[in-house]
């Protein structure tokens, strides 16, 4: 294979793993950031999304000459998306440089040519390290307008490595950027990248970000069962329908199933019927005894798990309740693997959910495109299963305090004859800003307390977090305050309220 020449700018197509090819740009990454060692790569910050990350050089191949063949075999809405980033990139980039070039056809008249831009080379090991004498370009100067830099014969006979991701060992390392406001493509990279090593101390592996690619996601050829379709369980049905996953249905209040099976959903009559009719199984229900229930129940799971089954449970509940369920089902020669995920109703909805997980790593594997399809980051915590539920109670506990405290100030600015919608306007513009304080203000200051995560759930979770701080002899004050408030509410008779009808819990 010929030389590959790439430099700070250039778009490419790059291709992590076993997911699509996707625009990026090779970028200078953060200084304090280590290129990975004994491979051949280049930063590459993608179109279209918070992601960057670095790219073998043989999984990257020049933008232009490629453009109509990868447009073609990619057809998801965010891959049009991207592109037209790119396009959108370019035009601007041109208008850039003409003006450049007007303003300078008069002044560099005479001046000897600027001296050329380091030519990045495919063996130059040192070309990411920094110290070099050129001034080195970042991610916001002025682009050049020849985004490739190819020699005769670079394209000719590029064929993908399609080695695993899990065959590289530094590759399943990398933690892609997220955020919940899109930012520029042009916005410089800052420390938002970060990895965590198998080799340190810490619990916690992440699983390569599926945000550029779940608009294109090839399904796996597993058939798939789904027991549960509430606020969340309607979503992610939803999202694996949509991505191409033959996909089995089954759900307490069985009316609920009809719309799925219009998508092309099957249905299961049981939750054994359902297990023994697919290789994996989720669930997501809405507590600890509803997951026992299904597990343990009459026609329950454990009645159709044979050797070989996956059964991957979503549901936000205790690790104690964890271990039980994951020692029956390996008791039958089942696969477990704990999945809960951080999000709501319209991140579910929108495949934009955070999933944590732990168990059976082999399981987590198999389910790479059911998590691509439903969410946009998906971590393994290493361990014993147990672990991810511990994680989620955390998560939950602190954004239901947070609820609450938010709910708090909002009517203590009413109560001293503050402008609520001021005092809002203030918080978006400060740290605190975020899509989830407006949105839940926003609601509030409208009386819409439509559920988009269930206020009783809420504080179950708190709930659960406080019980598992008193477990380990850990003080949880302001969680177990929050709670307090949470059951207030509940008592007002907004448990099957959004979460931040905690408001109520206030002004009653």
């Amino acid at each position: 294979m010929a030389t590959v020449h790439l430099r700070i700018g250039d778009l490419v197509w790059g291709k992590l793993g076993r997911y699509p090819p996707w625009p990026g740009k090779v970028v200078s990454p953060p200084k304090d950031l280590k290129k990975p060692r004994g491979k051949k790569c280049f930063f590459v910050k993608f179109f279209g999304t918070e992601d960057h990350a670095w790219i073998k050089v043989e999984q990257l191949k020049p933008y232009h000459p490629h453009k109509e063949e990868m447009i073609k075999i990619n057809k998801g809405k965010r891959f049009q998306q991207a592109v037209d980033a790119v396009e959108e990139y370019l035009k601007k980039s041109k208008g850039k440089d003409q003006l450049n070039s007007d303003d300078k056809s008069k002044s560099d008249k005479g001046r000897k040519a600027a001296k050329p831009m380091k030519i990045i080379e495919e063996d130059d090991e040192d070309a990411f390290k920094g110290g070099s004498s050129d001034k080195e370009q970042t991610d916001s100067d002025p682009e050049p307008s020849i985004v490739q830099r190819l020699v005769p014969g670079t394209v000719s006979g590029f064929k993908w490595d399609s080695s695993p991701v899990k065959d590289d060992p530094h590759f399943h390392h990398f933690a892609l950027s997220q955020s919940e406001k899109s930012t520029s493509i042009m916005e410089p990279i800052t420390k938002r990248l970060k990895i965590i090593e198998e080799d340190t101390r810490s619990t916690s592996i992440q699983a390569a970000d599926s945000t550029a690619i779940n608009g294109s996601i090839t399904p796996t050829d597993k058939r798939i069962g789904f027991l549960g379709l509430g606020l969340m369980g309607s979503g992610v049905v939803s999202n694996l329908l949509k991505m191409g996953h033959v996909v089995t249905v089954w759900n307490r209040t069985a009316e609920k199933c009809d719309l799925f099976i219009q998508e092309g959903a099957r249905l299961g009559r049981t939750p054994a019927e359902v297990v023994s009719m697919c290789e994996i199984t989720f669930s997501c229900v809405s507590d600890p005894k509803a997951a026992r229930d299904l597990v343990l129940g009459p026609s329950g799971v454990l009645q159709g798990i044979r050797p070989g089954k996956c059964y991957v449970e979503m549901s936000t509940v205790d690790s104690e309740t964890i271990t039980e369920l994951a020692q029956v089902i390996t008791s039958r020669g089942g696969r477990f693997l704990e999945a809960p995920v951080s999000g709501s109703q319209q991140l579910s909805n929108d495949g934009m959910l955070v999933i944590v997980a732990a168990g059976d790593r082999t399981v987590y594997e198999d389910c790479s495109s059911c998590f691509q399809a439903m969410g946009k980051t998906s971590f393994f915590i290493a361990g014993e299963a147990g672990n991810a539920a511990k994680m989620m109670l955390i998560l939950n506990m602190v954004q239901g305090s947070f609820m609450a405290t938010i709910a708090e100030g909002l009517t203590l600015a009413q109560a001293t004859g503050q402008s609520q919608q001021t005092f809002l306007d203030i918080l978006c513009q400060g740290q605190m800003a975020s899509t989830f304080v407006d949105q839940k203000c926003q609601n509030i200051l409208q009386g819409n307390f439509k559920p988009d995560y269930y206020l009783k759930h809420i504080q179950k979770d708190l709930r659960l977090a406080i019980s598992m701080g008193d477990s380990v002899n850990h003080p949880t004050p302001m969680a177990a305050a929050a709670n307090e408030v949470y059951k207030r509410a509940k008592a007002l008779d907004q448990s099957d309220n959004d979460m931040s009808a905690v408001y109520r819990a206030y002004i009653h």
